[in-house]
């Protein structure tokens, strides 16, 4: 089957499970008006214990931000960060004064991520109340590596391969493309696909270097609007933001992307 021209206009396809999916990471983030008491761990504690069953190990991570001046750089105070992990470290969920995100490198289905997000979304509005979100995020980040990221032409569509499905392809060190697509009045997508050479990346705290060349497809939707902070309709909103990432991911690859990594196109 020819799979839609515009794939926002379309039906979401059904749910196909990869055995072997090259999926390296599923970002999901709520973004807020800042909260200083964040800052402090008797503020956060009863947040913790909402969600400690599923991540009883945390961290407190220091960051420094720096802004420039015409004097130069100027350091500011520094900013904690609390990281919430499981026991295999596979799920983190991370607090700062400004947002709370849910990451995995075990993405099992949309199902399972979304049912973990809702715990943490209402952990969120019940015992640190934000009262406004700013933004929702979705993340999805795949990696073709190896020998498959040498047969990437017939595993993509002609329009995502670009310079790659042409003789000119073989001599591309480096071939990335960045789009932004409008999904809704509110909702936009980021994409970014394309060939990086070994020990490089083009987003060092999401996309780890490996040592060989590999393809690399992000796709990041959001909505960026102000608006209540209501469990609810964040939820229905991420839902919605992580279907249409996937009607770009089941456009952008062919069947041989969904055989090649033991699902059934």
């Amino acid at each position: 089957m020819t799979p839609p021209s515009d794939p926002f206009s379309e039906p979401i396809p059904p749910e196909v499970s990869l055995a072997r999916a090259p999926l390296i990471r599923v970002v999901a983030q709520l973004r807020f008006p800042v909260i200083a008491s964040i800052e402090k761990q008797e503020f956060i504690a009863s947040f913790q214990e909402a969600i400690r069953t599923d991540y009883p190990v945390l961290r407190a991570e220091q960051s420094q931000s720096v802004t420039f001046s015409m004097k130069g750089p100027v350091q500011t105070k520094e900013n904690t960060a609390w990281r919430f992990h499981d026991l295999e470290e596979n799920w983190r969920v991370s607090l700062s004064t400004e947002f709370v995100a849910l990451e995995t490198t075990a993405y099992r289905s949309r199902g399972d991520f979304l049912g973990r997000l809702e715990q943490i979304v209402n952990a969120a509005a019940e015992h640190l109340d934000p009262k406004v979100c700013s933004r929702i995020g979705i993340r999805y980040i795949d990696r073709v590596e190896n020998a498959d990221a040498g047969d990437i032409r017939t595993m993509i569509r002609e329009e995502v391969a670009g310079v790659l499905s042409s003789p000119l392809g073989r001599r591309a060190h480096v071939a990335v493309c960045e789009s932004v697509f409008s999904i809704s009045e509110d909702g936009q997508i980021r994409a970014r696909w394309g060939m990086i050479p070994g020990g490089s990346t083009i987003d060092p705290l999401a996309i780890e270097p490996v040592a060989d060349p590999s393809w690399v497809l992000d796709l990041d939707a959001f909505e960026q609007k102000q608006q209540p902070f209501d469990s609810v309709v964040i939820l229905a909103r991420a839902r919605e933001l992580a279907e249409a990432n996937y009607k770009l991911f089941r456009w952008a690859v062919t069947g041989e992307f969904i055989r090649r990594y033991g699902g059934e196109a």
